[in-house]
């Protein structure tokens, strides 16, 4: 049986990486640094998400202390959860925001920004783009740092070139087949094609 689509362990761990990146990048100190991982946690692969983040993260970056905040996966309930989180933990002065999905991450950074912390102190990776590139359309700084696009065509295309790979050439299904995903920010989501929704 073949599968096509995408991997919930791949997608998160380019979120991690380049959520290593952007803490390395801005010079911050584990200490005064909180990651906050977000998610419906009964969703499988909602977890398998975030632990391929929380890994990634660790490889690239110094430790960091992580915060898992259990949300219903849209932006309102991670942005009520989120904002308790914020004010629970008073000291923190920096922030890197991760989650199942786009609505996660805007969630999460919509509650920095309502607790009056500045997009220089967030570092949010969302995993969609759809609504990542909501806050690149304008021209106030965000936290919103970057999103892993996924492009629900790429999957559709893959299923049909490797349908007519089996039919024309005879070539095995294979096992496991995986779209591509890209990772877009401020300056290259429209580019890359993302629509904003």
């Amino acid at each position: 049986m073949a599968r096509i689509g995408f991997s919930g362990k791949q997608m998160g761990a380019e979120v991690g990486k380049r959520a290593a990146e952007e803490y390395r990048k801005a010079g911050w100190n584990a200490a005064d640094t909180r990651i906050i991982s977000a998610w419906k946690q009964d969703v499988t692969v909602c977890g398998d998400r975030v632990e391929a983040a929380k890994e990634a993260f660790s490889a690239g970056a110094a430790q960091v202390r992580n915060i898992d905040v259990a949300t219903d996966n849209t932006p309102t309930g991670a942005q009520d959860k989120i904002a308790a989180t914020i004010t629970a933990n008073v000291g923190v002065k920096h922030w890197v925001v991760w989650g199942c999905n786009d609505e996660n991450v805007l969630g999460g950074v919509t509650a920095q920004q309502n607790a009056g912390v500045g997009a220089d102190d967030v570092i949010g990776v969302g995993l969609g783009a759809y609504l990542a590139c909501k806050s690149w359309s304008g021209n106030k700084p965000s936290g919103m740092k970057a999103a892993l696009f996924i492009n629900g065509k790429d999957v559709g295309a893959l299923a049909v070139q490797s349908m007519y790979d089996r039919l024309k050439n005879g070539k095995d299904f294979p096992r496991e087949a995986f779209a591509p995903t890209t990772m877009v920010d401020p300056t290259t989501w429209k580019s890359a094609g993302v629509t904003c929704s």
